[in-house]
This record gives structure tokens, sequence and C-alpha cells, in this order.
């Protein structure tokens, strides 16, 4: 046993009713962590019975994305059809799970629902959020790859290029979320991105509309905007950027009179609460009171990696809307996430706490 596999055995020893709160603020250890522990004492045969904590709590519940991140960084402008001096870097990434380990960092307990494969890609993924979140629900596929995305930065840090091996994602089927339906009818919201096919974003939303579970949608890339239902009932939050608005709706967003249209038109196809995100524009928000307002963004002197900006902005506002505040302070609390995100070269900064994160708010 590792020391801290001991010190929940001892625990649970000590009060086999011990509640996963409790577990939590004894050993100063996320719930999502301790879920992962009393996991891994089961199967080590430590602990016998079921992962009674697990029933206690209602977690958010990630679905979509879990894949090694590669990023190439440009020393010189970039030059087509020819080689190109870089520096390179390896993290992991995946809209679901970056969204998980930012909720996780802020306190939050997050079982993430995905695909993976046997293989090393997946190891490194496990290592590095394990302490965020429960990952004790994501199926493998064997003759299969974890997921990859390669991305290639120019010398100011944007996005030139990227390339992404998603396949293993189909994998995620309305059939496997019928396998974990125990734990969906638990959440108090689910998450899903668009790495996921369209049967499975129609079976969420038919679910989570039964259950009276808050649905955010998150979308990845132009391409898979076709996965989305025609119908946005069921859907709690959109939160989707320019590029992927103006594909959906076949538009320009010339400015902003065509900005606040766009965010009319997502909100007459039934979605609650939508978000349409400009970069360094900033975003304009609309709700069921047919209300639009827009919010500049936050001004970034040093744009360090914008990797992973569009996952910590999804963070912070659902994070903020589920402590129930105001409009404001929940698209505020995504400006400064993703802004503070931009200056770190993590895509998922790793300075990021609940405690820290009240102090960002406060600094902006």
């Amino acid at each position: 046993m590792s020391e801290n596999e001991k010190l929940i055995a001892d625990l649970i020893r000590e009060n086999p009713f011990i509640s996963q709160q409790e577990l939590s603020e004894a050993v100063g250890l996320s719930m999502s962590s301790i879920a992962n522990i009393i996991s891994g004492l089961i199967k080590k045969e430590y602990i016998l019975g079921k992962a009674y904590v697990l029933n206690e709590t209602n977690p958010i519940i990630c679905i979509g994305g879990a894949n090694v991140d590669r990023k190439f960084y440009a020393k010189h402008v970039i030059t087509h059809e020819t080689s190109n001096p870089v520096k390179s870097s390896t993290s992991v990434g995946g809209v679901a799970r970056n969204i998980a380990e930012n909720l996780g960092r802020l306190g939050e307990e997050v079982i993430l629902l995905s695909a993976r494969g046997n293989d090393s890609e997946w190891k490194e993924i496990y290592d590095l959020s394990s302490p965020f979140m429960n990952l004790e629900h994501v199926a493998a596929f064997e003759h299969s790859s974890t997921g990859s995305y390669t991305a290639v930065l120019d010398k100011n840090g944007d996005l030139s290029i990227a390339v992404a091996d998603m396949d293993i994602y189909e994998n995620i089927t309305p059939e496997l979320l019928i396998k974990n339906s125990h734990i969906l009818r638990k959440a108090k919201c689910v998450i899903a991105d668009l790495n996921c096919p369209s049967e499975t974003i129609d079976f969420l939303c038919s679910f989570t509309s039964k259950h009276h579970i808050p649905l955010a949608i998150i979308p990845v890339s132009v391409p898979k905007m076709n996965r989305l239902p025609k119908s946005l009932n069921a859907v709690s939050w959109l939160i989707v950027n320019k590029d992927e608005t103006e594909s959906y709706m076949n538009m320009i967003m010339n400015d902003k009179k065509d900005w606040e249209e766009a965010v009319k038109k997502w909100l007459k196809l039934g979605v609650k609460n939508v978000i349409v995100t400009n970069g360094s524009k900033g975003v304009m928000a609309g709700g069921e009171n047919g209300e639009i307002y827009y919010f500049p963004a936050i001004e970034t002197p040093k744009v360090v990696d914008v990797t992973g900006a569009g996952d910590s902005f999804c963070s912070g506002v659902i994070y903020s809307w589920l402590q129930k505040k105001e409009l404001d302070h929940i698209i505020k609390s995504g400006l400064v996430n993703a802004h503070k995100t931009i200056m770190s070269k993590y895509t998922v900064r790793q300075e990021l706490s609940q405690k820290q994160f009240i102090l960002d708010m406060e600094e902006m």
C-alpha cells in the first residue's frame, strides 16, 4: 500500500461508515482522489464490497475527449512546404478532460466518462489527471489508440495548424452511457464535448431532460458542429466560438450587430443560455429572458499559449453558474480563468485552486 492508501484504509477501519467528504477533509485530498484510492484498495482486495462512498455524492460528469497534446512552437515566422525550427512539449488535454481538471482544481468532485486505448499515452493521462477527477469510468478498447492532438503555434503563440486523431471517441456510444446510467442519474451537471457522436449527444439531451439534470455542450471544432441536435431545448449552456457559429448558422459575423443576431439565433433553437466567444474581442451572452449582453475580453499583455483558454473559460462559467452567481460574475469568472491560462505555458494552469481563483477574481 502507498502512504495515502494506508491512511485511507486506517480511517475506514476506524469508521466503516465514514463519508468521502469526511475522508477528503481528514487527509487533505480532493474527493475525486479519494474515490480513485478507494477503487484501488477494492481492486487490491484490501477493502471488500462496493465503493459505497460514490453513492453519497452528486458529481459533475464530463463526457468526451481525453488525449495527449503535442505542441510545437515555431522559433521564426512559419514557412510552408519546408522544415521549420521549433521547440516542442507534450502534455495531456482533451476538451472534456481539460474542463474536468479545471473544475477538480477548483474543488469540485468530477467524474470523466471517455474512451481510451491500452497504451503509454493513457498511462500519462491517468497519472496527470487522477489527482483531480475520477477516471474509473473511462472505457478501455483493445487495438485502439488513445486520442492525440498536435498543434503548431506561430512565434506569437497563436495556433497555426492542428491535427487530431480522435477516432477512439466514436466508442462513446449511448450504450456506454447506459452502462453508467447509475452515476449519470446522480450528476449535478453533465458537460459534454462534441468529440461524442451525434447519437450520444441526442441520448444525453433525452436523459438529462428526463432526470432534470443541467446539460452543457461544448463544441470542439467547426467540422463537428453537425453533431449538435436540431433542438437545443435540453441544453442549459452552449459555449461556442465565432467560427463554429458562422459555420453552423451559415452566416458571417462582421460586426457587433451580426454577433448579437447570432446569439438570438442560438436562443431560438431552444438553448437556455448561450455564449458566443470572439477571441480578444470578448464574448456575447444571451439567456432565457431574451436579453443580450456584451463583455470585453481582459487585455493580456503577454500571450504565452492560447491552448486551453477556451476550456478554462467554459470551466469558470460552469463553476460560477453552479454556485448560482449573477450573469456578470459568471462571465467574468470565465474571462479571468481564460486570461490567466493564456499567460501560462500549461493547458490547465498549475496554480489554479479555489483559493487562487478567489484572489484572481478580486485582482480583476
